[in-house]
């Protein structure tokens, strides 16, 4: 009763610390294929084969209802504290090659995500990614407005030279 107990408050601490939360259904697949799956998200989120009951509690306890449905048959749960979107793409990825493993739904950013969403999720560039384009978008902008404060100036002194030329031409 006290490994239960214990095994409930690791996992409701789990789900509260982690970045998004995503189910799968692991059934036929093979411990080798289930470690090279922990090795590829290892970064980003670990994950965990669970007790149906136990994660249902937990996650109860931590505030999030949205798995009670889907947790049926064998169940393993990616705790990401990393990339979200770098975990699903692994997950995504792994479950073609794999079609034994099926996402079955998640929880991100304080809402519950299925197994469609998470494949949008997939979809999405990398962090790096979106933050490059960010980046790259601030540098033209800055450039755009150098040029903007720099045209009035140029500007000015192109119209003084002109003066001044006018000026030196008629004395």
């Amino acid at each position: 009763m006290a490994n239960k107990e214990a095994s409930v408050a690791e996992l409701t601490d789990k789900f509260r610390t982690s970045n998004a939360v995503l189910l799968t259904e692991y059934r036929g697949l093979t411990v080798a294929q289930l470690k090279q799956l922990r090795k590829s998200i290892a970064e980003d989120a670990t994950y965990a084969v669970v007790k149906n009951t136990l994660t249902k509690i937990a996650a109860n306890q931590a505030g999030i209802a949205s798995f009670d449905a889907e947790l049926a048959g064998p169940s393993a749960l990616a705790f990401v504290h990393g990339d979200t979107v770098a975990v699903a793409k692994v997950l995504r990825d792994f479950a073609k090659a794999n079609p034994l493993l099926v996402v079955k739904g998640g929880y991100f950013d304080g809402n519950s995500l299925t197994a469609a969403e998470v494949n949008k999720l997939a979809d999405l560039e990398s962090r790096e990614v979106l933050l490059a384009k960010l980046a790259g978008a601030f540098k033209a902008s800055l450039f755009g407005a150098a040029y903007l404060f720099n045209a009035p100036l140029s500007k000015a002194v192109r119209t003084v030279d002109a003066l001044r030329e006018k000026q030196e031409s008629a004395s």
